[in-house]
């Protein structure tokens, strides 16, 4: 095996999800002529997550995959990201989010695509995990149906490109989203979704919705002023909002509430940044 792939997990307090990022991975199905390293590194943790991540050294080893642990002092998810790119030796990078789970066949059908000399971006079908409480169930659904999400190769919670791709940007700058700094490194015929699914979490209740959809606003917006240049790639529609309230009004009630909070200001959604755990 000489191809490596090389998958980045930046944790930041996450032993309670860590575990199962790192045990959806180990029972991927196998890559044939490919080896993998996985980078899990650890940034500001006062938990468990490096113990916990520790835990899967001898059965990454018994597939014969490499398992490296790091930890950073500083609780920085693009300075995790950096150190996880010196670490890494793969021909193709995977970005993950540790509280995302991988289905099986995800990461052979991500290396199908990205084989190839030209620059590409790929990502999966990715599901929304299912909320505990109402009120988050209906923003989630709204939510997916809006154009972002409901566009091509979307890419949150993972990304992954080949060499040519990961040549486009240096090192990741110091910005809130860099998943769509990296997206937008890509235009639209270079971004591909593969069929297998990845699963990602909502945050629960009203006032973390707000707080991520604040920092999701802040990061969009962030973006289009430091990198303008990388607007013309986004390509993605215009929501009809009134289609979308009709097809879903309790739904669009929802996150239309969590919107005039977030315009609301500080006073009402606070100024810490949480994922909601």
């Amino acid at each position: 095996m000489s191809i490596v792939i090389s998958i980045i997990i930046p944790a930041n307090n996450e032993a309670r999800y860590i575990g199962q990022c790192l045990a959806a991975l180990l029972d991927s199905d196998p890559v044939p002529g490919h080896a993998l390293e996985l980078i899990v590194v650890a940034n500001g943790c006062t938990d468990d997550t490096v113990k916990v991540a520790r835990r899967y050294e001898m059965p990454a080893r018994e597939r014969g995959w490499v398992l490296k642990v790091q930890e950073l002092k500083e609780g920085s998810k693009i300075k995790a990201l950096n150190a996880g790119d010196v670490a890494a030796i793969g021909r193709y990078r995977v970005y993950l989010d540790a509280d995302v789970r991988v289905s099986r066949p995800l990461l052979g059908q991500l290396v199908d695509v990205l084989d190839r000399s030209t620059a590409l971006y790929a990502t999966g079908t990715p599901h929304i995990a299912p909320p505990e409480s109402r009120l988050t169930r209906l923003y989630a659904r709204f939510w997916q149906s809006v154009p972002f999400n409901r566009s091509h190769a979307p890419g949150y919670g993972l990304f992954a490109v080949n060499a040519a791709g990961r040549a486009r940007w240096g090192k990741f700058p110091h910005v809130i989203a860099d998943d769509t700094f990296v997206r937008l490194q890509f235009s639209p015929d270079e971004r591909v979704q593969v069929p297998a699914s990845y699963t990602w979490p909502m945050v629960e209740g009203v006032m973390r919705l707000v707080r991520v959809r604040r920092r999701q606003d802040q990061g969009t917006a962030e973006i289009a002023a430091r990198f303008p240049e990388l607007m013309q790639n986004e390509g993605k529609e215009r929501p009809d909002i009134l289609a979308l309230a009709k097809a879903d009004p309790t739904g669009f009630a929802v996150y239309a509430f969590v919107a005039l909070m977030v315009r609301a200001g500080k006073p009402l959604a606070g100024k810490e940044w949480s994922r909601g755990r």
